[in-house]
């Protein structure tokens, strides 16, 4: 469609000083220091829109604790911890991040969640988990976050090897929506620009093709339009896959 990449050349026209930035090649250290900042307080208002699905999503996380009879989680891009107070207490939770810059936000978030026992702080992208050893987690989390990975299926692959047979890996992520609709057609206008706004998300992910592709032995996935106005972030999967 013609319209498209004439909207898209808009978009960047307006959006030019970030282009020139990135050109320079300072952008991405701009992001790397902002995006944190801007991370923790959206997260608030996001759990706030998302309450009741996050409730329901993660309400029998409990459901997998291994034989330790201690429930063991591990969460991918774990950001400012907007998840936490989400956990059951007395879960033992390690967080991974590829933006160093988020330990700060973390920190706090740890401290208002005293219910939850923090392992560490692993500074790791999704690909790359090799810190965490094979088969040693009950559970795995990803929250708004394969919207921005390099792979998805490289991190589906760590996600496996990491969890015990038997354990699960839960996701709450934006997706592509439907591609006959409006709402698909103002995400192709925006995704070349958000990508640099959003530190690397894409507007455009069919992320719920690489679940269902994945060795997982099954699949818990609904797909929702997510209460969040004048955003072209609204198709939303949420579920958990079993190993």
């Amino acid at each position: 469609m013609v319209l498209v990449p004439l909207f898209q050349g808009c978009v960047k026209f307006l959006a030019l000083p970030i282009y020139v930035l990135s050109f320079l090649g300072y952008w991405d250290a701009i992001c790397k220091r902002v995006f944190p900042c801007f991370i923790s307080k959206f997260s608030k208002r996001y759990n706030q829109k998302l309450h009741r699905e996050k409730e329901l999503l993660f309400s029998n996380l409990e459901d997998f604790t291994g034989s330790s009879g201690e429930l063991t989680v591990l969460e991918i891009g774990t950001g400012s911890g907007a998840n936490f107070q989400f956990y059951p207490p007395g879960c033992q939770v390690t967080c991974t991040d590829p933006n160093p810059n988020f330990q700060k936000y973390l920190q706090q978030s740890m401290a208002e969640n005293q219910h939850l026992q923090f392992e560490r702080f692993i500074v790791a992208s999704g690909e790359d988990l090799h810190q965490v050893p094979d088969s040693s987690v009950d559970v795995v989390v990803c929250t708004l976050v394969l919207c921005s990975v390099a792979s998805v299926p490289a991190v589906l692959k760590e996600v496996l090897r990491i969890l015990r047979r038997g354990g699960a890996f839960y996701f709450m992520e934006h997706v592509a929506a439907d591609r006959s609709s409006w709402g698909y057609f103002w995400q192709q206008i925006y995704d070349p620009t958000w990508k640099y706004l959003g530190d690397g998300c894409s507007l455009i992910r069919e992320t719920w093709k690489d679940l269902e592709n994945g060795q997982f032995s099954e699949l818990k996935l609904r797909h929702i339009q997510a209460p969040l106005n004048w955003t072209p972030t609204r198709p939303h999967i949420l579920g958990y896959a079993v190993k």
